[in-house]
Order: C-alpha cells, then structure tokens, then sequence
C-alpha cells in the first residue's frame, strides 16, 4: 500500500522574511485540521537563503522543510552550489531536483539530475525527481517516451536507492500556465511511471508519484482521486495558505 499522500508546496523564487512568517504560521494554524490528523503530509520547498527561517517556524511541527534543488558535489569549489550535506544541517527532509526550470534554464541534462538525487540520498535527504513533456513533445506522441527517459536514468544511477526517492510528474505545458492535465491524462502517465518503478524495484507501492502541473484548490480533489496519484507539487497555490490548506485537506480525504 503506498504511503500516506504528500502535498508539496514550491515557492520558486518567491517570498520575504515578513511575508514567510506570515504565510508558514497561517498553513501551520490550519494544518492539524487540514491534514486530518496525520492522513496526509506536506511540506514546503523553500528559497536557500529562508532555509533557517522556515527551519525555525516549522520546529517541532508536522510541515517537513523541503529545498529547490541540490548540488550533485559534496564539497569544494563549486561556487555558488548548496550540498546535501549543508541542507541536513538546515534540517531539510525534501530537495526538488530536475524540476523542468532547472531543465530549462540552466540546462541540467538527465544524467546530472540523476546526480543529484545520488548526491541527496546519500545525505539522508528524500530527493522530488521531477519528470515532464514540453507541449511539442505532448503533441508529437513522445510523452510516454520522455518520461521514461529521464526516469531511467535516475534509476540506473542510483539503483535499488531509488525506493527511497518522490518522483513528481509535472507536465512542462501545464506549469505556470494556467492549464492542467486531464485527471484521466494525468493518470495515464503515472500509471506509466509506477509500471516502470514496478520493473525497477519490485515493490512500486512505496514510492509516491505526485502530480505537479498546475494543481490548485479547485482541481485538487479530482486529481488526487486517481489510483497512482500520490500528492501534488505545487506551485502558485502553495502562496496562498487557504488554497494549499484546501490542497492539503483533498489528500487527506482521499486517502481516508
């Protein structure tokens, strides 16, 4: 049986010091309720330099700190790079890595994402492997394909360490864009994926497989219905405690 459901908020580049506290203490108000208890998880993926901010409000609370990505090095000259083991020590349970910004933007290839996830395992802290299609590639007939890919290649870096990763599938086309995927075109490709991890691992159950494209209070509900859709990574949403608390409370009910 997969694990409880895990909703993850990703600031991107957002956020203040007075604009954090107010948001963390307002999700952090609401969160017993929301989650149902302990039906569900969540977790909120934080800029680094708010990393000891965040650490300090969520002390001693269910909301797990989560960063946006992770160096593949453990040490040395590698400016500008935060390591694995500089988020443990921030008490960073969750790292996004290959999300497709990162992708996109600063041209991380399949086998650095893999890196990555290597390089936070080892630490202790659970990699969100990000996996998605550009819109051209949806319409070319290569979505299936994509996916499989950039999966494949965190799994034969990292091994039978991969039962240890979240992977989130995050439609390129549908983040930031106001559109989202179908919860049935959502499913299909998570189903895909989970048969992957199946062949990979043995034991596909325990890994959970979050849906990252546009998921909002609206939607939430419907997508988390579906069988292999494990939690969400969330984007704009996850700014506004109201909404990700309403996020929060669909998986907890949807796993109830």
């Amino acid at each position: 049986m997969t694990a409880k459901k895990l909703v993850a908020g990703n600031w991107k580049m957002n956020g203040s010091i007075e604009g954090n506290d107010a948001l963390v203490r307002s999700i952090l108000a609401g969160l017993g309720s929301a989650a149902g208890g302990d039906r569900a998880e969540a977790a909120v993926c934080v800029p680094m330099p708010y990393l000891s901010q965040v650490q300090a409000l969520c002390r001693g609370s269910a909301l797990a700190l989560g960063a946006q990505d992770v160096s593949a090095q453990a040490q040395g000259a590698y400016t500008g790079e935060v390591s694995a083991g500089m988020l443990r020590e921030f008490g960073v349970r969750y790292a996004i890595v290959g999300h497709s910004e990162r992708r996109q933007y600063h041209h991380e290839t399949d086998a650095v994402v893999a890196d990555k996830a290597k390089a936070a395992l080892a630490l202790g802290v659970t990699p969100i492997v990000c996996v998605g299609e550009t819109l051209a590639e949806r319409e070319a007939g290569r979505t299936e394909e994509v996916v499989k890919r950039q999966l494949a290649a965190v799994v034969h870096t990292n091994g039978h360490c991969i039962s240890e990763i979240v992977l989130a599938y995050e439609p390129v086309w549908a983040i930031g864009t106001g559109k989202t995927a179908t919860p049935d075109q959502a499913q299909q490709v998570h189903a895909v994926l989970r048969a992957q991890l199946q062949a990979a691992t043995g034991h596909s159950d325990r890994i959970r497989i979050l849906y990252g494209g546009s998921m909002n209070a609206v939607n939430a509900a419907s997508l988390l219905a579906q069988p292999d859709i494990d939690g969400g990574l969330i984007g704009g949403a996850s700014l506004k405690a109201t909404d990700f608390l309403q996020i929060i409370a669909a998986a907890a009910q949807a796993r109830a």
